[in-house]
């Protein structure tokens, strides 16, 4: 008997010891597991101004277009419209026709908590609220002076309480049900470009009503999925959006995608997957730690991380390949830099400007905070985009401290005496500390005493629009593939609280850049961006860091992921393979 009931024991503990071996995943529902480097700030999609908003908004919203997800060079096509707008031949009127039968969601500030079609009047009435004057829009700046009668409107209304969105505007006209025509004050080349970007995302006039200032935290739209719960500093959840309209993963792209497997779900209905979990983690360890765990999908390379699952040739390490993740590695269409605040005194010196951007060791800062992988940007449009000059060097962009110190001495701070401290306002995280410190230590060399302060993106992001910040670093992601994109960053009339968050303000630059603008693509464009190119560099608004180099790896189980330069909305097109993510997780 007791030797009975020790076998029967030892048995036991064998049994326990195999099912421990064996890692339990969730196989009855496709979950995405994100990450967000940094705190949303909400959903209101005309707040959502980078690209931690911008993505979680368009999980929930939609805009009349967006890019073809697997073509290259990207390509517009339509997404609320039924297809791509009717343009005049003088450029000035877009005539766009809706789908039908496009529902927003299920929502109490519904009748009967069951969300309506939508139609034209809500187009329009998306972009009134980017024109409203007491709305304060981030996006204002993209129609601002381009839509006839918006301005007007939007004055008019600059002083009083009420603002009546039912007043008609000219450039803004509901034709019918699905029809809606903009007319332009005069021709903008990029003007369809507006309607890819979360800004103008649509929304109902009821949920903004029903729930007045809580409204950014109770986003209704169209879109594939429903925001289920929101934690500002934890977790977003998503669930599918049962209701969402016939909308179908794409049956053809580059010839490359066929072979990647980016072509197995052609023709399948979107989302694809049930759930989306997005996680906010601001530090780089926990991130890969969860990685690493399959707790998170998808992982931007951290840079301390770099060595770990790059080797030297740029190929995957072999430790994660043979757990079943790859790499892919794209070249992103971007800038960092560190923005000088033209309001501030000093700064308005180009001579002091000089002399900083010489001070920083833009080589150094590449190797220490980019893996070397980063191109030093010598200006303001990154390479691939018509208006990059290749093969130019900006003399202001090297490290050369004597020259630095002769500078600041001409500027009347020999030595910094006399330099007031300046403030950098950094990122709370470590690596965008440790990015302040190393900044701050650059200056030393030249006398200036930098002081680091450490924010949430949403506190930074206000001290910009306030134009609070004297210094900040940060980057630029295209909204669309043009230069203009990027040279209306340091555009004067967008000076904060619009997207020229450095407040330049140059008239030879202005002057020029208002003509290219307004230009169609040509070969004489091209030139005129060029010229704004070299000024942009020359001038020094900022301090340029690199053109970045992303590195991504992803799970085995997680299907038909492809970098994009414009990411808004895509994981309605990821898919996870659960019996993959099982085989796979038990070698984690």
């Amino acid at each position: 008997m007791f030797k009975n009931v020790l076998l029967l024991c030892l048995l036991l503990s064998l049994m326990l010891l195999g099912f421990g071996c064996t890692k339990k995943v969730e196989l009855n529902e496709k979950i995405l597991y994100l990450a967000q480097g940094a705190e949303v700030s909400g959903f209101d999609p005309i707040y959502a101004s980078d690209g931690y908003a911008g993505n979680e908004v368009a999980r929930v919203y939609e805009g009349l277009l967006e890019y073809h997800y697997l073509k290259r060079p990207y390509e517009l096509i339509p997404n609320l419209a039924a297809t791509m707008p009717e343009v005049s031949k003088d450029g000035l009127k877009f005539i766009f026709k809706l789908k039908p039968g496009v529902m927003f969601h299920d929502d109490a500030c519904f009748t009967g908590g069951i969300g309506r079609e939508m139609v034209a009047e809500d187009v329009a009435y998306s972009f009134k609220r980017n024109a409203d004057p007491k709305l304060q829009s981030l996006g204002w700046w993209v129609i601002d002076g381009k839509i006839k009668g918006l301005n007007e409107w939007r004055e008019k209304y600059s002083g009083k309480e009420v603002v009546d969105y039912n007043e008609g505007i000219t450039g803004l006209k509901v034709i019918d049900k699905y029809t809606i025509e903009f007319t332009l004050t005069q021709p903008f080349p990029q003007f369809l470009y507006s309607f890819t970007m979360p800004f103008f995302y649509i929304v109902p006039q009821e949920a903004v009503a029903h729930y007045g200032k809580e409204f950014l935290n109770h986003p209704v739209g169209t879109g594939p999925f429903k925001l289920k719960e929101f934690s500002r500093t934890k977790t977003i959840e998503y669930t599918k959006n049962e209701k969402y309209r016939e909308v179908f993963y794409p049956s053809e792209g580059e010839a490359s995608d066929q072979a990647a497997g980016l072509l197995v779900d052609a023709g399948k209905k979107l989302p694809l997957a049930d759930k989306v979990v997005v996680n906010i983690i601001t530090e780089n360890q926990p991130r890969w730690l969860n990685f690493l765990k399959g707790k998170l999908d998808v992982l931007g390379i951290p840079k301390d991380n770099f060595d770990q699952a790059v080797t030297p040739d740029k190929s995957i390490d072999q430790s994660l390949s043979k757990k079943g993740i790859r790499l892919e590695i794209k070249p992103g269409i971007d800038v960092t830099y560190i923005a000088f605040n033209h309001t501030v005194k000093v700064f308005q010196d180009v001579r002091v400007r000089r002399a900083m951007s010489l001070a920083y060791d833009i080589d150094e800062t590449n190797k220490l905070f980019y893996n070397n992988n980063g191109q030093p940007a010598q200006s303001i449009v990154p390479p691939s985009i018509a208006g990059h000059v290749e093969g130019y060097f900006n003399p202001w962009a090297k490290y050369d401290i004597v020259l630095a110190k002769k500078l600041m001495a001409e500027a009347g701070f020999p030595e910094g005496k006399g330099f007031p401290e300046v403030s950098y306002e950094a990122l709370a995280s470590t690596q965008s500390r440790q990015m302040a410190e190393h900044f701050a230590k650059s200056m030393e060399k030249i006398g200036i005493k930098v002081k680091v302060n450490t924010n949430t993106w949403p506190e930074l992001m206000k001290k910009q629009k306030n134009k609070d910040a004297q210094l900040y670093g940060i980057s630029w992601l295209a909204d669309y593939p043009d230069a203009e994109n990027f040279l209306q960053l340091i555009y004067g009339p967008n000076m904060s609280p619009g997207s020229n968050g450095s407040n330049f303000n140059d008239a030879e630059f202005n002057k020029l850049f208002k003509v290219a603008s307004l230009m169609q693509d040509s070969p004489e464009r091209t030139k005129k961006y060029e010229e704004l190119y070299k000024m942009a560099g020359e001038k020094v608004p900022w301090i340029y860091g690199v053109h970045r180099k992303n590195f991504f790896l992803i799970h085995g189980w997680i299907k038909n992921f492809k970098e994009t330069a414009f990411e808004h909305g895509n994981a309605k097109y990821f898919n996870v393979d659960l019996e993959k993510k099982q085989e796979l997780f038990n070698q984690l």
